[in-house]
């Protein structure tokens, strides 16, 4: 499995804000919100539900990641999932580091992604 999620007892618009702050919590910032419902409206003219991807960065980890292995930028940042589902429950899913970045088969990135995971489930853990 790729990701981990969580269903949010409130609005779209709440889930961004709790989760924003709650990885602000753990010294992440939102580097990137990709509004997917509006992207696929204005390009393909397509209504879809709410969905938006942040990317979430923690600087202090990126660091360390980018020290020890230079190419890891092609897997950062960590991405979170906000989205309305069709039943109008809302879903906040979190990208698991742990199986994204096994893929450099170094034991130092697998430390960093096994506390980068652990930072991520508490993020996931406030917002129940």
């Amino acid at each position: 499995m790729y990701g981990f999620s969580i269903t949010f007892s409130g609005s779209f618009d709440q889930a961004i804000t709790r989760t924003t702050d709650e990885l602000q919590k753990e010294g992440f910032g939102v580097l990137t919100e990709i509004d997917v419902k509006t992207v696929m409206k204005k390009k393909l003219n397509l209504d879809k539900r709410p969905y938006k991807i942040l990317g979430a960065c923690n600087p202090v980890l990126a660091n360390k990641a980018l020290s020890a292995e230079p190419d890891i930028g092609l897997l950062l940042p960590c991405n979170v999932v906000v989205r309305e589902e069709d039943n109008g429950a809302i879903t906040v899913a979190f990208m698991d580091p742990e199986a994204v970045l096994k893929l450099t088969n170094r034991p130092e990135i697998a430390q960093l992604a096994t506390e980068v995971r652990a930072r991520l489930e508490r993020v996931r853990d406030a917002l129940k």
